[in-house]
């Protein structure tokens, strides 16, 4: 797999949030994925990362345009360094949530992706990479 661009992005206001938007649309585009996928990767970078912010207490995302063969991805990689996942299982269950959320951020956005990856320690962080292939 090669690496053709990369960037990190900060995760530390709900500004963030809408710029982690912006930048993944503006680079699904730039790699030609089509409307719903573009929504799909969207959608899922937004939910990682609100959950960066609010339960990581920010961190950063680092976008990377990937080839495979043919195959051009859009990989995201959301870390933070708070209070970390005591029970990743539990925490991919739909509805659990540890905030005043509905519960479906990480299992939608593993849903929403191509790829999945989540590691997690208490008391030093997570670390989610996600990716969509066109």
């Amino acid at each position: 797999m090669t690496i053709s661009k990369t960037e990190t992005l900060p995760v530390r206001s709900g500004d963030d949030v809408v710029r982690v938007r912006q930048r993944v649309r503006a680079l699904a585009i730039e790699i030609g994925l089509g409307l719903v996928d573009q929504t799909k990767i969207v959608t899922a970078a937004s939910e990682l990362a609100r959950n960066t912010l609010d339960y990581g207490k920010g961190g950063d995302v680092r976008a990377e345009i990937v080839q495979a063969g043919l195959r051009k991805g859009l990989r995201l990689t959301f870390e933070d360094q708070g209070p970390g996942i005591a029970d990743i299982d539990q925490a991919m269950t739909d509805r659990f949530t540890t905030g005043g959320g509905m519960g479906l951020g990480l299992g939608g956005a593993k849903r929403l992706s191509s790829e999945f990856h989540i590691e997690s320690t208490p008391g030093t962080g997570t670390r989610v990479t996600i990716a969509r292939w066109k």
